[in-house]
Order: structure tokens, then sequence, then C-alpha cells
């Protein structure tokens, strides 16, 4: 069989995350057979799955985060019971070496809070600096870092676990899937300690176990997670006519059923009314998880609290729902699931991630009527996709995101990731820190966003920064041949081998559109 390098190309980095160097053989397996190489992954839906030692469940992680925080508040009482103690102890020429142990105090207590996770060891080594009264002194030694607490830990382990899945597999179709829907279904790890331990969790219950599933169960696991409910605060949300809303005097807050409609399912424009959000949003009260007492049942599990739930039957989108409590919401979620706005609004929004920022309409109608005929099963949408021609005929023109960029280089680099905090560093510094947009509509899906001067630049940086730490060791024009072969562009090529240095040379394929573009 006649081997063709641009459509493997196109079958690892439009669909994939590129090849990796080393003896894989990617591009070559890819060439064989592109499209068959692409959809060999869907054929292993249990190759979607995260496990890993020390991964836990949400509820584990929530009960270790509600013991966290019980230490945090006890360590904080004792500094404060202890301030007027050290204070009466000590004459007034004393007071000022007092304030700063109470403030190192506070700064530990923050610290180990976790308010602002990898970055707060350098914030706190610049404190004692700042308080120095004379500043030709000279600076003080600079304190040992803080251990990381119990949320830092368990979110750089998950995101260790995630880029190893992406550095290591094959071809990288599945977890391209896995971060499309981990992207379409946002939550933001800023949104606190519970978001923020919970992110890793959230992906590995509520999307890797239906990305070659259902839509609808999809939507079911996500909308019914802990971390999804409490990044848009459906805890606090009382049923108006519910014993606990007559008795706190507070009622709905429509935030999760408005993004449920609007960025979820249906889309703007999608036929839904405010009559319907707020129809939703009272269907849905009640749905929870259990707080740190346990009352309700597993602390950090889903619940559903019947004391929070509106009572009586409600409309949604022309339909009435009766008063079936946790079934009223799931039966009015099964059935925005396969409404036609959410069809085109998947379809729509799958096209444009993988194939063009404009969607040819020809292949999102067909997409629709996959994702119709199949009742939403994605694993068929995925197919569909792939055996498109569009898919392989549309140009490479599409910029690749940070994280795709990231994980490219790593790849092509053969670097499977120790530590994930130089990946870390680089997202925050590029605008897509991990799990955590700055909206719940996630990061965005068009080259624009992401090719800005400003981004191009600081990709330069990195790019320059590999390339002085690996390239003495690496011969650049051995990884183009890894990367795209004979489909490599003259202007690549020559460009590489013009470079002054090898560490340049690695820089400037680092940058090529052979490894910016999809």
């Amino acid at each position: 069989m006649a081997r063709d390098s641009q459509a493997a190309l196109v079958a690892l980095n439009r669909f994939g995350f590129g090849a990796r160097g080393g003896a894989s053989g990617d591009l070559i397996n890819a060439a064989s057979d592109p499209r068959g190489f692409v959809k060999a992954e869907l054929a292993r839906p249990n190759g979607v799955l995260l496990e890993a030692p020390g991964l836990q469940s949400t509820p584990q992680l929530g009960q270790a985060v509600f013991a966290y925080q019980d230490q945090v508040k006890q360590a904080r009482e004792a500094a404060k019971a202890a301030a007027p103690a050290e204070g009466a102890q000590q004459a007034p020429a004393d007071q000022k070496p007092g304030l700063r142990r109470n403030l190192s105090l506070n700064a530990a207590a923050t610290e180990i809070a976790g308010q602002m996770a990898e970055a707060k060891p350098a914030d706190n080594a610049a404190k004692p600096d700042t308080m120095q009264p004379n500043a030709a002194a000279p600076p003080a030694a600079k304190p040992a870092p803080q251990p990381l607490n119990v949320i830092q830990k368990t979110f750089r382990a998950e995101t260790l676990a995630r880029l190893q899945r992406a550095t290591l597999v094959e071809c990288g179709f599945t977890e391209r899937l896995v971060v499309f829907w981990s992207n379409h279904f946002c939550i933001s790890a800023s949104k606190g300690e519970l978001a923020r331990i919970w992110a890793g969790a959230f992906e590995r219950e509520a999307i890797r176990p239906h990305v070659l599933g259902r839509f609808a169960d999809m939507l079911k696991a996500v909308e019914q997670h802990p971390a999804m409910l409490f990044f848009l605060d459906n805890q606090q949300s009382l049923g108006p006519d519910s014993r606990a809303g007559q008795n706190r005097k507070r009622g709905l807050n429509e935030n999760l059923a408005r993004e449920i409609m609007e960025l979820h399912t249906l889309g703007v424009g999608g036929g839904y009314t405010q009559d319907d959000v707020t129809s939703l949003a009272r269907i849905i009260t009640g749905w929870t998880f259990a707080g740190r007492q346990g009352q309700l049942g597993t602390p950090g599990s889903f619940v559903f609290n019947v004391n929070a739930h509106q009572p009586g039957p409600q409309i949604l989108l022309g339909k009435t729902y009766g008063p079936t409590g946790l079934a009223q919401g799931e039966a009015a979620l099964a059935d925005i699931a396969r409404h036609p706005s959410t069809a085109n609004f998947i379809a729509t929004k799958f096209v444009r991630h993988f194939v063009a920022d404009d969607p040819p309409p020809a292949l999102v109608a067909r997409l629709r009527d996959v994702f119709v005929k199949t009742d939403g099963n994605l694993k068929a949408l995925a197919a569909a996709l792939v055996d498109s021609d569009e898919a392989w005929k549309a140009p490479l023109t599409k910029m690749r995101s940070p994280y795709d960029f990231v994980v490219a280089s790593g790849r092509l680099l053969a670097r499977v990731p120790e530590d994930p905090g130089g990946y870390l560093n680089n997202l925050n510094l590029l605008g897509q820190p991990l799990w955590s947009p700055a909206g719940p509509n996630g990061f965005p899906d068009t080259s624009a966003a992401w090719a800005a001067p400003e981004g191009i630049k600081l990709r330069l940086d990195i790019a320059a920064q590999m390339g002085a730490r690996l390239g003495p060791n690496i011969d650049p024009l051995d990884l183009l041949e890894f990367a795209a072969a004979d489909a490599a562009s003259i202007e690549t090529r020559r460009t590489i081998e013009r470079a002054e240095s090898r560490q340049q040379a690695l820089a400037l394929l680092l940058m090529s559109p052979e490894m910016q573009r999809r």
C-alpha cells in the first residue's frame, strides 16, 4: 500500500497530538492507512479511562479537603490565641519582631490554605525582603519552601496522569476527544479549594467514561457531579416553596440551569426562553453534594435533597414534567439531550474544533444527522468525522492551543513528563491554565484566540528554552522526519538547515507550521 505522508500529518496533527519522536514510527504507521490509524483508538473504549496509583474518587477528595480545612482553621485559631500572649510578654522595643512572627504565621496559614496553588512559595519567598527596615542590609536567607498541601498534591498528580497519557498514547484521538468534551463541560479549578482538588476527578469520572458513549449519559454525569454543582453554585439553589427555601428565605440560583441550556446543550438561539431557564432551575433544585457533616450522605458525594427541591409540576420547552423528585430533572435532561438544537449545536462545535474555524455546513449537517439517528452516540459521531472527506481535505490552518502545543512538543522530543510543574507554568504563561478557564464557556476554540503576536512571542520564548536545554543532544532534522517527513514544507526544511546552531534549529522546528498548526 502506498504511503501518504501528507495524510499521515493530518491524521496525527488534526486528530491527535502529533507524532512521537524516538522509535515510535507514528508517521510511517499513519501513512499506510491514515483513517484506520485514527479510528483504531475508537475500538478501545477502555483506553479512554484513566487510572493511576494515588488518584482518588470525588467523595474521598472531598473528605480530604474538609479535614484539611479543619486543620487550617485550628492552626489559625491557635496563632490568633498565641498572639496576645506573645505581645504581653515582650517589652515595647520588641514589638517589631513579634509582628513579624505573627505575619509569618498568617502567611503560613494562607499558604496551607492553597489559595495561590503552585505560585505561593514564590510569593512567600519575596515577603521577607519587603519587610526589611534598612534597604542596604544584606538580604535575608530564603526560607525553605512550604510543603505542598493535599489540594496542591492532588492537582499535580491529576495533571501528571493526564499529561503522561497524552504523551504516550499512539495517535491521541481519544485524548483529544477528552480535551474537547472537558472544555465543553468545563469547570474552573480557580473557583476554590473543592474545585481545584476535584478538577481531575471530574474529568476522570464524568467525561472519560462517556467519550465513546452516549451524550445523554455524559450530560447526566456532568450535571450531577459535585464539581459542576459547586462550580455553578447549585448547592445554593433552593426551591422558593421548598421546606428549606421557606425556612432560609432564599430562592433559586439559575447559574447551572442557564449554562446547561446555553453552553452544554441547546446553544444560544436554540429555542429556549428565560422562563425555560427558570423552570429548569426549579426542576434541579435539590441537586447538591453532601457536606462535611455527612447529614445527607457520604461527604463529597452527589445527593438529592428533597427538602430543597421545588415541589409540583414544571413546564419546560412546552412539556410538563410531573413532581417526581430526582427523576423530574433526569427526565428533563434526557429530553434536552435529544432536542434538535442540541444536535446542531454539538455538531457545529465538534467540526469547529477539529476541522475549521468556519465549519463546512455540509459536514455539520451530516454529523447532526448522525447525532440524531444514533441517539447521541459519540463514538459514531467521532467515526463520521474521520470518515468525512472534508476533515482530510481542509488545510491545516487551525492554531494549536497552548495545551496541544506543549503536549505535541513533549511527544516529538520523546520526553515523558515526570514533574508537571514546567507544563503548568508554561500553560499559565500562554493563557490556558489547566482546568481553569475564565468562564463557564471554556477556552476559545478558534485560531484568532491563540495567534495574537504576544502569544506567539511567548511560544517562541518557550521553544527557545527547550532548544537551549535539549538542542545540543538532538538533531532537529531527524525530528523533522519523525514529525512530517516529506510532508514538511521546503521553507521549514531550509529554515532548520540554515540555523546557526542545533539549539536554534530545534526552536525553529517547534515554531514551524508543522508543529503549530493542525
